[in-house]
């Protein structure tokens, strides 16, 4: 079982930056890739950014305004953004999948969403 718990959301001005946590309480849970999603008001929810294994990947319309960082000793997963535009205000979702300790079973699981405004 794997709790995913939130925070840094808010409202920010045109330009501004944010940064979202997302720690995970996973039990008996091998964690392969954690990562960020977005979903705007009439729109499907998208990827932002993924690690896996320390490799990083972005979708194109925030390479190089936001970074994703990961401390494994925490579990947690970063993700620092940066000249922040009104296009991005969408509730954002943490995500991880992995394997279930001991066995073959491979699972997704999702945070509640923090909602990022960017607004003037």
């Amino acid at each position: 079982q794997v709790q995913l718990v939130e925070s840094g959301g808010g409202l920010v001005q045109p330009g501004g930056s944010l940064r979202l946590s997302c720690a995970a309480s996973a039990r008996r849970f091998n964690i392969k890739s954690m990562g960020w999603y977005r979903q705007a008001p009439g729109k499907e929810r998208e990827l932002v950014a993924v690690i896996t294994s320390g490799i990083t990947n972005y979708a194109d319309s925030v390479k190089g305004r936001f970074t994703i960082s990961r401390d494994n000793a925490k579990n947690t997963v970063y993700l620092q953004m940066n000249s922040l535009k009104p296009e991005d205000t969408a509730v954002y979702y943490c995500h991880t999948n992995g394997w279930v300790a001991g066995t073959s079973s491979f699972v997704n699981y999702w945070g509640q969403g923090t909602q990022v405004t960017v607004s003037s």
